[in-house]
């Protein structure tokens, strides 16, 4: 299964990466686009879910790591409790086969 990982800028500026087993990424976010951080949060959680239900269909068991990331990204969201003056932008996708 494809796997992607994607850097994310947080309105403080600070960059983290993320990890997805699967390119679902790739049709929630776009490379360069800035999104509310609510929504940034909402899609992250859908996406990657929807990531690890992929792995789980075909090996059985679902991905760790998916849900680890949703984890990382609600905790880096929760220093900003001002949600509506902030933005994160996802800035680019790394894939790997």
């Amino acid at each position: 299964m494809p796997e992607v990982l994607f850097d994310t800028r947080w309105p403080d500026g600070s960059v983290q990466t993320f990890y997805s087993p699967s390119l679902i990424v790739e049709e929630y976010f776009e490379a360069g686009q800035a999104y509310p951080l609510d929504d940034f949060v909402a899609r992250s959680r859908e996406s990657l879910q929807l990531a690890g239900d992929r792995v789980r269909a075909k090996y059985g068991m679902g991905c760790a790591e998916s849900a680890i990331s949703i984890a990382r990204i609600e905790q880096a969201a929760a220093r900003f409790p001002d949600a509506a003056d902030g933005t994160v932008t996802v800035e680019r996708f790394r894939r790997w086969a």
